[in-house]
């Protein structure tokens, strides 16, 4: 039997990771467990937010993953450390690949980045950024309000361009050509994100920065499935089943997603 990637967010955010998965990784299975129940993440303590990532990495453990993937770049700021030293399966997170992607690609050397509450405060994307380039100048901009637009399913809206409209003024006056999208619930904002900075900025998701460094850590443990292998891919929610398959459908473009139900402690 072929093991599965175990994939968690506070919500329907690292589905933008699933999707690169699934281009990438194709004979790759996957199981992802979305915690909307609990979302936002990004507004809660370090200690709540520890506390429930470890229960969803319990969880998807009880499932025999053979790697995970935490696909929340809130989670990954305060509970990647404590998650590896907690279990032997490889797992990655979307911080370092985001910085890595930023700095790769920005040729002024100012970064501006865009995350939740907890994720700016923990300082996570500054400090890499700067452990990366020494000289970088990094903008970080709290988005409080962009979340609970996606968890909504209201990220195609006129209201949702006119909120990120007014949460990216208080980027106007800084100068910089790269723009980190620090929350995997974004990307589903990415075009309204664009509309809203100057046309030079270049936007920058961790996604696909991410898989491959999942695909490279397969390879390197040798546990990458066959070319042969049909990957199949498994959801979890703790919340409405019915909102979150609408956002899987859409997102993903999967006719019939197998989607469940699951409660955690």
């Amino acid at each position: 039997m072929v093991k599965p990637i175990g994939v968690i967010d506070s919500g329907v955010g690292g589905l933008t990771v699933v999707k690169e998965m699934l281009n990438i990784l194709p004979n790759e299975s996957i199981i992802y467990l979305g915690d909307d129940k609990r979302c936002p993440y990004g507004s809660r303590s370090v200690e709540e937010v520890r506390k429930f990532t470890l229960e969803m990495v319990e969880r998807l453990s009880e499932m025999d993953i053979k790697m995970l993937v935490i696909a929340c770049n809130t989670a990954t700021a305060v509970a990647l450390d404590t998650i590896r030293q907690l279990f032997s399966f490889p797992v990655i997170g979307v911080v370092v690949p985001g910085a890595r992607a930023a700095v790769t690609n920005s040729t002024t050397k100012q970064i501006a980045v865009l995350g939740t509450t907890r994720t700016i405060k923990s300082g996570a994307y500054s400090d890499e950024i700067v452990r990366q380039l020494p000289d970088a100048v990094v903008y970080p901009l709290a988005c409080p309000d962009f979340v609970p637009i996606v968890e909504s399913g209201q990220y195609k809206s006129e209201n949702a361009r006119f909120t990120i409209d007014r949460t990216l003024q208080n980027l106007a006056e800084k100068d910089f050509d790269v723009a980190i999208l620090g929350c995997t619930h974004y990307p589903l904002l990415e075009g309204h994100i664009k509309s809203c900075l100057p046309e030079h900025v270049q936007i920058i998701s961790s996604a696909v920065e991410t898989v491959r460094d999942v695909e490279k850590e397969l390879d390197e443990k040798g546990i990458k499935s066959e070319k042969f292998t049909e990957g199949n891919v498994l959801f979890y929610t703790t919340g409405p089943r019915e909102n979150f398959k609408s956002i899987v459908t859409d997102w993903l473009r999967l006719e019939s997603p197998d989607v469940r139900t699951i409660t955690l402690p």
